[in-house]
């Protein structure tokens, strides 16, 4: 969501989104100091909980060092060593997004360094399946886990497709499914899958970066299961009870809280700030209903 603007909020609220869970991940170029990561972390604990609060959303996070840059030597060990001081804050709910990019050596240390973590803080992974060759980064990324014996239900194989899906789903790990406008998965290849394989196990979340995507994909997916019979119950499941059982491992999400859409008060601030450009603040009810 840092690379989206206050109108995506204002439509995902709309469409009756409640809660987000935001990964970190790759900016789209190379950072090259330590402290833009720094700064990044904060502001997904910080100014992101905020702007999605103003609009009735609850905003938890994932922190990691990601894939693509285990690459890089600047950056890399100076990440991890930040880490442990954002993965105990309010509001992150897994250590991600780890896992492959080119699948180098250098990847796999930081994976395992970073399941690791996850150990010492009590927290689930989520992991990251590589764009090119999938299989293979996905069965590397299940062996992986099982060399750290680090317990399968607490991980969430993202990015899945027809191929790896069952790959995921014959071990005790999660499967995530990242729903895009023309690439990797789409709103009917999704509903077929879930024809075929059921509900156990999986989510979906919509793709909402720096790319050409869409936050509203996760409504717009459940539409389309509506429309070839999948069953409200299994849609529910999916798209709410699935992300709360797996994120919510780590006590940090308040079920209580997420029962009733976040009370809004556009007059609050954030470091002197607001999300406000000469609007007059909206409170609780005077934002378009779902």
């Amino acid at each position: 969501m840092t690379s989206r603007t206050t109108d995506d909020y204002e439509a995902m609220a709309a469409a009756g989104i409640r809660a987000i869970i935001e990964p970190a991940f790759w900016l789209g170029q190379p950072r090259n100091h330590v402290g833009t990561f720094e700064d990044y972390f904060a502001s997904l604990i910080g100014w992101e909980r905020f702007r999605a609060s103003q609009f009735g959303i609850v905003h938890y996070c994932t922190l990691a060092l990601n894939p693509k840059e285990a690459n890089n030597p600047r950056v890399a060990a100076d990440v991890i060593a930040l880490l442990p001081k954002y993965l105990e804050k309010d509001g992150v709910v897994a250590v991600g997004e780890i896992g492959f990019d080119d699948q180098t050596p250098e990847e796999d240390t930081y994976f395992a360094m970073q399941l690791e973590l996850a150990k010492r803080f009590d927290l689930p992974v989520l992991v990251h399946t590589p764009h090119r060759d999938k299989k293979r980064g996905t069965e590397r990324s299940l062996a992986l886990v099982r060399e750290q014996r680090f317990p399968e239900e607490r991980v969430l194989i993202d990015h899945n497709t027809e191929e790896t899906l069952p790959l995921v789903l014959d071990t005790g790990c999660w499967a995530g499914h990242s729903i895009y406008p023309k690439t990797k998965m789409d709103e009917g290849r999704m509903a077929a899958l879930v024809q075929k394989y059921g509900a156990e196990r999986i989510l979906i979340n919509s793709a909402a970066d720096w790319g050409i995507s869409d936050p509203l994909k996760v409504p717009k997916t459940a539409a389309r299961m509506r429309e070839v019979g999948i069953s409200e119950a299994e849609i529910a499941r999916i798209v709410w009870s699935n992300p709360v059982a797996f994120f919510g491992q780590t006590g940090r999400i308040d079920r209580e809280e997420l029962a009733e859409r976040a009370a809004i008060d556009q007059a609050q601030l954030w470091e002197g700030n607001s999300v406000l450009r000469g609007q007059a603040p909206r409170r609780t009810g005077e934002l378009p209903e779902p």
